[in-house]
């Protein structure tokens, strides 16, 4: 998904897996970028625990098709049917990032201490390819 999108920032993410005292405090996993949030945790009672946020879009066209995407899959992937271990219960909607994903980027990337950066390399998608090819 985030491969397609042209512009750098947008491209980059920040990934933190738990280790020790941070296994300890329940994180296992946590993604963010300006546009997506998705984080794993063990709770007290011993239960996983996904938690997620997007970026609202305003406007129609890719971006807004991205996070639409991704929450479908975020849904798709979690479902009752997907696993014979159910894991929807662990999808929480109580700690949601909404319209805060690109603040909680910019916060974590100038405090970054646990987070390792990275960016994902563009991919011209087969529709953008062809009016390339079009318009040569």
């Amino acid at each position: 998904m985030l491969a397609t999108i042209e512009y750098d920032e947008l491209s980059c993410t920040l990934e933190r897996t738990g280790n020790g005292d941070q296994l300890k405090q329940g994180l296992m996993h946590e993604f963010i970028n300006p546009l997506l949030y998705l984080r794993l945790e063990l709770q007290k009672d011993g239960r996983l625990a996904i938690n997620f946020g997007i970026e609202e879009i305003n406007k129609p066209g890719q971006l807004s098709e991205i996070t639409s995407q991704f929450l479908r899959l975020l849904y798709r992937l979690t479902m009752k049917d997907a696993y014979p271990t159910d894991i929807e219960p662990c999808v929480r909607t109580d700690w949601f990032l909404k319209n805060t994903c690109s603040e909680a980027y910019e916060y974590i990337e100038e405090r970054n201490k646990y987070h390792t950066f990275r960016k994902i390399k563009y991919k011209v998608t087969p529709h953008k390819r062809k009016q390339i090819l079009s318009v040569a």
